[in-house]
């Protein structure tokens, strides 16, 4: 028999199942892609666990939860459950592991999801007592981003991080080439009697993906290198998922990026050029969430978006500072960024956006700008701005801090262009910021405002060249 401690309060169990429904009061609920118990087991905790450890058990559980539901899978029951000696057969332990199989049956599931990784013999065992498909956060994540990947460059890092997951377990054929709905296969497949996947395919496969994604990193890598001859500065958008990113994105740029209430929304990078009101232009890049315990095997895959990050100018970390867990989600971010080599802490590029004010109660709003205005008193430029990307607010503020952070460092000139030569005023009002201008005699007076390498190539491209 299990442990006492393996139950639940009844009060606990009731609020997650509810919760777990999905039920919109507003609406009928999405078309369900299946029936899934989610367990979270919680284990002695120990330093290499990561910072999803220090997180309370109902936010964890409720973050489970909600990945399901992010593929449409219905969720009639979820559970905490401690696990004082983690077995290496089957996580839980024998009687554990048979009373999941219990809770399938009862709630007629045909998939039990484990928040936490598991072996492949784990996974193999625990489908065996369960007698149901069982997959773990990885595989749980990995679906969702082969369900939601649309671009040609997020498919092949999905893949590439789907195919580097399944080589080391049992897995249920190339389901997900032949898939119609989207993901990867792990929630299903045609059955027990499949043959492995065989290794050499999967590597070959795996080899085609890296140089396709190698070719996707030479063109970023070019755009890149485009965009800084121009002058253009990159800010790229981080976060934790859900924290409010590709909304925060279509308010500044204008685009249409997908922004739901949901986990991973939006995976493919998106780019798109923002005019700033000195008329300084400045790309804003988009990129995939962050969560707790990311796979390897994605933040690997996902190199060539991530490496935007590392080569923008400025990066925003988007907040959800409304969410219960929005401490930890930070040091979530910031770890992903560690492993990037940025020191969120130290970086100078690094801004934190407090996002979703509008969810915060007036008096811990209040409390909030009044924090930050000290803060802006003591240490002179912010390193964090409040906004709401949802009604605007604080959007003002935000646009002002990027007009100042990409601006800064340049350099006031006053130079005399002839009236003539229209494409050397044109190159300075598109690259700098015109701060006046006198017509006479021919020539246009420009005070300027220049970042030193915009100034050494305006000097090298324009200046003297009558006289070559």
């Amino acid at each position: 028999m299990p442990d006492s401690d393996d139950r639940p309060s009844p009060r606990s169990t009731a609020s997650v199942s509810r919760s777990a429904q999905g039920y919109d009061p507003d609406g009928a609920p999405p078309p369900s892609a299946g029936r899934a118990l989610v367990i979270l087991p919680v284990l002695p905790t120990s330093p290499d666990q990561g910072h999803g450890a220090a997180r309370q058990p109902d936010a964890r559980l409720a973050e489970a939860i909600a990945l399901a539901q992010a593929i449409r899978l219905e969720v009639p029951h979820a559970e905490v459950i401690r696990v004082a000696h983690p077995d290496p057969a089957t996580l839980f332990g024998r009687g554990t592991a048979e009373r999941i199989g219990g809770m399938v049956e009862a709630f007629h599931a045909d998939l039990v999801v484990i928040d936490h990784p598991l072996s492949p013999v784990q996974q193999r065992n625990l489908e065996r007592r369960c007698m149901a498909k069982v997959i773990d956060r990885t595989g749980l994540i990995l679906e969702i981003f082969g369900e939601r990947a649309q671009t040609r460059e997020g498919q092949l890092q999905v893949e590439l991080a789907a195919l580097t997951y399944q080589r080391s377990r049992l897995v249920r054929s190339w389901t997900h080439l032949e898939r119609q709905r989207g993901g990867f296969g792990f929630l299903g497949g045609p059955g027990e009697s499949q043959l492995e996947l065989d290794r050499r395919l999967i590597a070959e496969r795996i080899s085609r993906l890296k140089s396709d994604l190698e070719e996707v990193r030479r063109t970023r890598k070019l755009h890149r290198s485009a965009r800084q001859r121009g002058g253009t500065p990159l800010v790229a958008l981080v976060g934790y998922t859900n924290a409010g990113k590709s909304t925060l994105f279509n308010r500044l740029s204008g685009a249409g990026v997908t922004a739901e209430d949901v986990l991973f929304a939006t995976l493919d990078p998106t780019v798109r050029r923002i005019a700033l009101s000195s008329g300084k232009t400045m790309a804003l890049s988009d990129t995939v969430g962050f969560v707790s315990e990311l796979p390897t095997q994605l933040v690997a895959a996902f190199r060539a978006t991530l490496e935007e990050v590392q080569a923008a100018d400025l990066i925003l970390h988007v907040r959800d500072v409304s969410h219960p867990d929005t401490a930890a989600q930070k040091a979530d971010v910031d770890s992903v960024l560690a492993d990037l080599g940025i020191d969120a802490a130290n970086d100078p590029r690094v801004v934190e956006v407090l996002n979703k004010t509008d969810q915060m109660p007036a008096t811990a709003r209040g409390a909030l700008h009044m924090r930050l205005a000290n803060q802006r008193m003591m240490e002179g430029e912010e390193r964090a701005i409040a906004v709401s990307a949802l009604t605007g607010e604080g959007l003002d503020d935000l646009l002002e801090l990027l007009d100042r952070r990409v601006s800064a460092g340049r350099q006031v000139l006053e130079l005399s262009v002839n009236l003539s030569d229209g494409r050397a005023l044109a190159w300075l009002y598109e690259h700098g910021q015109v701060l006046d201008r006198r017509d006479e005699d021919g020539q246009a007076h420009v005070h300027v405002a220049l970042a030193p390498a915009d100034a050494a190539r305006f000097e090298s491209r324009f200046v003297g060249q009558e006289s070559r």
